[in-house]
This record gives C-alpha cells, structure tokens and sequence, in this order.
C-alpha cells in the first residue's frame, strides 16, 4: 500500500469541548510511529469501546484518538526480529483508543511487544468473537483457579453480568472445567442463552444489587463479577470462607459500598484483574486456555458480526444494555 493512500478510521475528536466520534480518512503517514504495522481484519465492541465511541464516557485521554480495544490481524512491516509479514497477531488493551491509537481502522501501527500470536485454533474473526472480553473472562478463571478455592468445587461459581461479553465467555470456561456455574442477570429472556451455555442456576440483578449486610449466607466459593458497587459488595458477603472473588468490570459504578469484615472474618480474597496491562505471561496462559477449553459452537452462538459503519449506533446499544454475547466489528465493512 502506498503511504498515500486513504483509509478509513473512526476517530474520537474534540467537538465543542466533549469527545465524539467520527468517521475520518487516514494513511499511513498519519499512524504512529510504531514498529509494527498490522493491517487489520476485525475488531470488537466492548463496553468502555461504548463509552469511547459514544462520547459518554472520557475514555480517551487525548485526542484525536482513534477508537477500539482489539485488533486481530496480519503484519504487513515489522521493525523487529520477533516478527515477519505474514503473521497473525491478536492485540489487546495496552492503552489502545486511551492513551494509543486503536483497531477501528485498517491500518495501525502497534509496539511489538503487545502482540500476541493468534492461536492455531482460531481464525482472525473467532479471536475477536473472543476479543478483550473474552479473554478478561480467561484472566479471572485463572486468578480463581490460581487462588485454589474453587478447585474443591463443592459450591457455586457465580457470574455477574452474565449476558454480557465477559460473562458469556466465563460461563462456557468455568462449565467447562466442571464448575456448578450460577449466572446474575436482570434479563429472564437470556436463561435460555445461559443455560446453552452451561449456567445450571440463576439470580437476579436485584437480589444482588439490594444493599444487605456485611456478612450474609455463604454461598460462592469463587465469583467472576463484572459489574461493580452493590453488587460486588454483595458478592463478596455471600462467599464463603476461604473463596476469591475476580472483579474485572465496573458497569454498575466505581465505588465499592463494602467493609473489611468478609476479607478479615471469611479470609476472603479480593482479586483484581486487568486486562489492559497484564504481562505477556498471563496473556499467553489466557489464550491458552481459551483455545483449549473454549466450546467454538458455543463461541459462534455467542456472536454477531456488525460492519463498522455501524459503530456509532452499537455504542448506545451495549451502554443501554441491548448487547447480548460479542460483536465482531468487520473493519471491511
């Protein structure tokens, strides 16, 4: 491709002082200075992508930015050994559509040490299908699995946010591994989506956004929450002695309305996960689990594939809740 040549990205600009997206041309000549150059397949829709794209959230810390978590892709240049044209490479976080330009385009210029090798059991598309959501939800399989309590798997595994992209994914992992999984969700309409995906019971949002006590009726040996506040605070005085619970996500709020007594009377353990900066260790081991465990016909009910034209109206769909599983973002399209 000539340097020259135009494509197009969606950028987050400055409009009258709040961030907003639009659809730009770049080339090449634009993109940073980077010393890999990727061009791009497909993207996701996550959660922080909606609030970056729609302008609701201050995701991007400098502006322009172009928009977008992942990328899954093929090299086109690269300026270091580790990598040659040719290659399929996932990226995930490291800053991207924050501080780093990110995949909503069909070019970009990434550092060679986010990469991460696409796994010979997926295709580009299904290792977005999968995407920063999915492979969140393998970090905190981990993280519980690493911290040994719910390995007894005498109790429940609760998942929080279960109809979502993190969620989804958790349940198929932790069903997979043999784990009782219970799923929090506020829509009765997806208990059929959830149990297909191994969910053998549920709760509702509401049972566990009600502020309660600090200690309650132990229940979860190990919990994979993606929603936050109450909720987390909840989770945490349901779980019993001994457990850990991965908090990865903050859909219900930033605060944590909670008290010590779980962690200093149950020696319950508070993990937190990140996605956005974990070593390429705990990369590497995710994406291992996922191509090992990871039911692929599960993966594909999971999943829809939107073009990226689309954008700016999926981004006020999943904030309002109206995203059910992954979406694929067609870069082509």
């Amino acid at each position: 491709m000539l340097s020259s040549e135009a494509f197009t990205a969606l950028v987050i600009e400055d409009d009258q002082g709040k961030p907003k997206a639009h659809f730009r041309s770049l080339t090449l000549t634009d993109l940073p200075a980077h010393d890999v150059l990727v061009e791009v397949a497909y993207s996701t829709l996550n959660y922080k992508d909606g609030l970056g794209v729609s302008g609701k959230g201050r995701i991007a810390r400098k502006l322009p930015m172009v928009a977008g978590i992942d990328i899954a892709g093929t090299v086109v240049e690269s300026a270091s050994t580790e990598w040659k044209p040719g290659d399929k490479v996932i990226v995930n976080g490291w800053g991207m559509s924050e501080t780093e330009w990110g995949g909503y385009t069909r070019f970009q210029r990434v550092r060679s040490s986010w990469l991460v090798r696409l796994p010979e059991a997926f295709s580009l598309k299904e290792a977005m299908a999968i995407g920063t959501a999915g492979y969140t939800a393998a970090l905190c399989v981990d993280a519980l699995e690493t911290w040994g309590r719910i390995q007894e798997r005498d109790r429940e595994v609760l998942v929080t946010g279960a109809a979502g992209g993190v969620g989804s994914v958790a349940i198929s992992l932790l069903a997979k591994a043999g784990y009782a999984v219970t799923a929090a969700t506020g829509r009765p309409e997806t208990h059929d989506y959830l149990t297909s995906l191994g969910a053998s019971s549920f709760v509702t949002r509401q049972e566990l956004s009600e502020k309660g006590g600090p200690l309650q009726k132990e229940r979860w040996s190990g919990a994979v929450d993606s929603v936050g506040s109450q909720t987390l605070a909840t989770v945490l005085s349901q779980t019993v002695y001994g457990g850990a619970v991965a908090a990865c996500g903050l859909a219900g709020g930033m605060d944590l309305p909670s008290s010590v007594l779980p962690h200093i009377l149950r020696g319950v353990a508070l993990i937190g996960v990140d996605s956005v900066m974990a070593p390429l260790a705990k990369r590497e081991l995710a994406w291992k689990r996922l191509a090992r465990d990871l039911d692929k016909q599960k993966l594909a009910a999971i999943t829809t594939v939107e073009p990226m034209s689309r954008l700016p109206e999926l981004a006020n769909d999943i904030l309002a809740g109206r995203i059910r599983g992954r979406v694929v973002i067609d870069i082509s399209a």
